[in-house]
């Protein structure tokens, strides 16, 4: 009789069990469940609250420029003139230029800031000498100066040497801007990457520049590829700087945005301004958006030991 009762208490503790476990086990899934609602839901509203200014800019682009401040939230009044009153030289507009300017100085500064961001990374994340990490810190500060506090001492030292609106006026800026960003990404890289890879290639009759360029470089395609994206966006962005120091013939197309005249007098060429503002933004993100694997391989690669 005991042993019947014992038994019965333990399938009634092992029934009990089972009962928590499903409930826990239950609990999980809905945990889980709702886990994956908020941060989908999270995520749909970053991604509206990111592409609606551009949704924005494009829809009003398209719109009749008697129709600027209509609030309609879908396209309405479609004309393509703001596209030709952005390209139209005869009203001042010299968009066509502006974007070979951006262009032009955006390449210059990539491929400069990448031939002297590579070395000083890999000088940084190989070599051992003394006040490494101040050459590294003093690199990281010198992106730390606002560019307005620049904005006078450049203009006179430009002045003075003959520079004033000329390209590598606005070239020579944007590199010390990009290079401490140049050489963060690439150094973290370097410092990560397997020394045995440079050693079996020098074991194997490579020198130290041919290991560099023959067994480190390929491996750092694509971090560099990351940078060299950043760096361009980072330079066809800028602003500021070129402002001041640029003349008709080498503003960049930031500026030239800036003073648009449109196609009514006495009105802001809003419509205008959004079809240029189209025409620099859109490929840009086609561009980030085609190659975000890349980018974020990139940017992580140096981040996991492995």
């Amino acid at each position: 009789m005991s042993s019947v009762t014992a038994g019965s208490s333990t399938a009634a503790a092992t029934l009990g069990l089972s009962r928590t476990a499903v409930r826990a086990k239950v609990r999980v899934r809905r945990k889980g469940t709702a886990q994956r609602v908020r941060t989908a839901i999270s995520a749909i509203v970053i991604v509206i609250w990111c592409l609606l200014p551009f949704y924005w800019m494009i829809i009003t682009a398209f719109r009749d420029v008697g129709y600027t401040y209509d609030t309609a939230f879908w396209p309405t009044h479609v004309t393509l003139d703001n596209f030709t009153t952005a390209f139209s030289t005869a009203l001042g507009n010299h968009l066509g230029q502006a974007l070979l300017n951006s262009l032009f100085i955006g390449v210059c500064v990539t491929a400069i800031a990448l031939l002297i961001g590579t070395f000083a990374a890999y000088a940084l994340a190989r070599l051992d000498f003394r006040f490494k990490g101040v050459v590294l810190g003093l690199i990281l500060g010198a992106s730390m100066f606002p560019g307005v506090a620049l904005i006078t001492p450049l203009f006179q030292l430009f002045t003075n040497i003959g520079w004033f609106g000329t390209y590598q006026a606005l070239i020579l800026p944007s590199i010390s801007f990009v290079l401490p960003l140049t050489v963060y990404t690439l150094t973290s890289f370097f410092r990560e990457m397997p020394w045995d890879l440079e050693e079996a290639a020098r074991i194997d009759g490579c020198t130290q520049g041919q290991a560099f360029r023959k067994v480190i470089l390929p491996l750092a395609a694509p971090a560099v590829f990351t940078t060299a994206i950043l760096a361009f966006i980072s330079s066809w962005n800028e602003y500021l700087i070129s402002s001041q120091l640029s003349s008709d013939a080498t503003q960049p197309v930031t500026v030239a945005i800036a003073s648009f005249a449109g196609s009514q007098p006495h009105q802001e060429p809003y419509t205008a301004v959004m079809a240029a503002g189209t025409i620099v933004t859109v490929p840009l993100v086609i561009l980030v958006l085609i190659f975000q694997r890349r980018i974020v391989a990139g940017l992580t690669a140096g981040g996991v030991k492995g």
